[in-house]
């Protein structure tokens, strides 16, 4: 994936009202920033940290800049754009890099799903049993190569695992899919001190039969790739 307009450096002031940031330029010039991130974005608003962004034409933003990469750490990027998510992994189906996810014919985005109300990023068709595929934004880096998910509690996360435990009870196939936009995050694991409900949900998932996969990504500003898999770490971390 290549970024469509170029980006731009500043640094982080403050990121408030989740959709905002306000930014100071290398020059000094002040900026308000649309962030497009609900998250708490835990690791990845740290005020002072260098970040990248895009200036859009279009006369009816009323915020014309949006936020896309931070530096974490000193030394990582991270893609805070959560939108860049579900393309990234259609990108890496297509081009053959998700080996799991292989051998469909057809591939639909944002399908109406499940008892709950659900819609479900991807579903692949055409090689036996549909597929069901949820992705999850990864970018809370823990240190050590760690990224955890979530970085604030998900009631709506928790739905999600139900629908797909659903699906499986229903002979289809069901996947959750980790998409680490974060060059430091080498390993993916359930936030357990975060939100252990979710955690708890993740592993009764696993235990019927969803399938949970991560994928890193490089990194860089003129675009991002899904590039390797990752490991899952499903256990609760010893005390």
């Amino acid at each position: 994936m290549q970024f469509v307009l170029p980006l731009q450096t500043a640094v982080l002031i403050k990121r408030y009202k989740r959709f905002l940031a306000d930014v100071a330029t290398d020059d000094g010039k002040l900026l308000t920033l649309h962030c497009p991130n609900t998250g708490s974005m835990a690791a990845c608003a740290e005020p002072g940290s260098r970040v990248w962004y895009w200036h859009s034409d279009n006369a009816k933003r009323k915020y014309p800049c949006t936020w896309e990469l931070v530096q974490v750490a000193g030394q990582y990027l991270a893609c805070i754009n959560t939108q860049r998510a579900n393309s990234l992994v259609v990108e890496a189906i297509t081009s053959g890099t998700i080996k799991e996810l292989q051998g469909y014919t057809e591939l639909q985005q944002e399908v109406k799903y499940g008892k709950e109300g659900s819609r479900v990023d991807i579903v692949l068709r055409g090689a036996g049993p549909d597929c069901y595929v949820e992705v999850k934004n990864v970018t809370w880096w823990r240190g050590h190569g760690r990224g955890e998910f979530p970085d604030a509690v998900t009631d709506r996360g928790r739905k999600h695992l139900r629908e797909l435990c659903a699906m499986v009870a229903a002979g289809q196939r069901a996947v959750l899919l980790f998409c680490a936009a974060h060059t430091g995050i080498q390993q993916v694991a359930p936030a357990w001190d975060k939100d252990p409900r979710y955690a708890e949900t993740l592993l009764q998932a696993v235990a019927a039969g969803v399938e949970v996969y991560a994928y890193g990504a490089d990194i860089n500003t003129q675009g991002m790739i899904l590039s390797r898999a990752l490991p899952v770490a499903l256990t609760r971390p010893v005390q």
